[in-house]
């Protein structure tokens, strides 16, 4: 009987705690909607009670609480808050988008001048170290430029490898907003596009610009840095202890080819050891360059030719074929990234090579002002058309700067011809082009 009374009084109270389990969730529920009802109508300050009950009392019920606190705090530019709700969430969600939690919580600092540029730095340091790609588009350029600031002069080589990791990253954003973007620019224009998926479009290409904004001003920054004279010195002290690692190959050829280092035995050494230890198409496809440079045509053919059936993704395809076009000018070079086009269809940066290929042609591809100046025209069409197609891929310079070199309407009137009327551009371009 002793027993039974026991077993009935444990039953009991687990019955007991499970109620008052089930009661104290079920409260967690209700005050959590509440605070979402709150925020989504935007009663950022009726909002506020319930976010700290919520931390306080159902810390890990949803990371939710924590992107809609972080609102919250904003809005209501509640500096203790915000750093509750940035620490509450590390604490209750150690693993869930910490590398953007790290870079809004910067921003709040920064935006609210509550902490120093060192402080600031930190901060986005902590987001970089987790996912780079995580972070937002604004503050991959500040994180880079504090590197940058810090370490152009006492360790370039720190400077070079953090933009390389944030070249990846945005690379990848890029390649996901593209791939997100093709289908839909399809739908558009076939017609067949619903309300959702226009608004989805414009975010998308709105973000990709961004980004490709980053990207050149990543570029434009780096430049100033990444000299022949500063790299070759640096390449060649690490050469030994980095032979084999593919990596740094990689990011070292890739560098000395975008600046220009060729001539230098360096370049060769660094292709070669790649190809060696890659076997990669990227690497063969450089060794193809090497060949080429040193006078061996049919070995550079071979070589590209090996590189491009050995690749399998079609967009790298047409990388290797854009990389080929850029070794050539005029109606050779345009037809190679064509060519590259057949394979990646959104290849920006193909339609803005063609463009710039067009706009080098001006002066020889007209006899009048006015015919110099429309070959400009055919070089916007190209720039418009890699905006359109791949938002990322930097076309805005481009388009500004054709722009304004396209005929004037005072031009175009002394010339005696009409606006909207059809011009066909000589040489090598032989392309038909609307008067603007």
């Amino acid at each position: 009987m002793m027993k039974k009374n026991t077993y009935l009084l444990v039953g009991l109270f687990l019955f007991m705690a499970l109620s008052v389990k089930a009661q104290a969730s079920q409260e967690c529920n209700i005050k959590y909607n509440l605070f979402k009802g709150n925020v989504t109508t935007k009663k950022y300050d009726q909002a506020k009670p319930d976010l700290e009950w919520l931390i306080a009392n159902c810390p890990t019920l949803s990371v939710n609480i924590y992107k809609y606190g972080a609102k919250v705090a904003e809005k209501t530019k509640d500096g203790a808050l915000a750093k509750k709700v940035y620490e509450s969430r590390l604490v209750n969600f150690p693993n869930k988008g910490v590398a953007k939690a790290h870079s809004d919580y910067a921003t709040f600092l920064l935006e609210n001048k509550l902490a120093s540029e060192d402080e600031v730095f930190a901060m986005l340091e902590k987001g970089y170290k987790v996912s780079p790609k995580d972070m937002g588009v604004k503050n991959i350029f500040r994180y880079f430029t504090g590197v940058t600031n810090r370490f152009k002069d006492a360790n370039p080589q720190k400077v070079f490898d953090t933009y390389d990791d944030v070249m990846e990253s945005v690379g990848e954003k890029l390649e996901d907003y593209s791939n997100k973007i093709a289908p839909l620019i399809e739908k558009d224009s076939l017609g067949t596009i619903d309300a959702k998926e226009k608004k989805r479009l414009r975010a998308y290409t709105i973000n990709s610009k961004a980004l490709g904004q980053v990207e050149g001003g990543l570029d434009a920054m780096i430049s100033e840095i990444a000299t022949c004279e500063r790299l070759i010195p640096i390449y060649t002290r690490d050469y030994e202890a980095n032979k084999a690692d593919g990596v740094w190959l990689r990011r070292a050829v890739s560098r000395m080819y975008n600046k220009g280092c060729q001539s230098d035995p360096l370049f060769e050494k660094l292709a070669k050891s790649y190809a060696d230890v890659t076997q990669s198409s990227d690497a063969f496809n450089f060794v193809a360059g090497v060949l080429e440079k040193n006078g061996d045509k049919s070995g550079a053919k071979q070589m590209r030719k090996k590189a491009f059936d050995l690749e399998t993704d079609p967009k790298v395809k047409a990388k290797l074929k854009l990389r080929e076009a850029q070794g050539f000018g005029g109606s050779r070079g345009r037809a190679l990234a064509y060519e590259a086009l057949k394979y990646n269809p959104n290849l920006g940066k193909a339609y803005l090579y063609i463009a710039s290929l067009y706009a080098k042609s001006a002066n020889s591809c007209g006899k009048d002002e006015f015919e110099k100046r429309m070959v400009y025209v055919a070089a916007l069409n190209k720039a418009q058309r890699a905006q359109r197609v791949d938002p990322g891929c930097g076309a805005g310079r481009y388009i500004r700067s054709y722009k304004g070199n396209i005929p004037t309407k005072k031009l175009i009137f002394t010339k005696g011809v009409a606006s909207g009327s059809s011009h066909k551009i000589g040489c090598w371009i032989g392309e038909t082009v609307r008067i603007p």
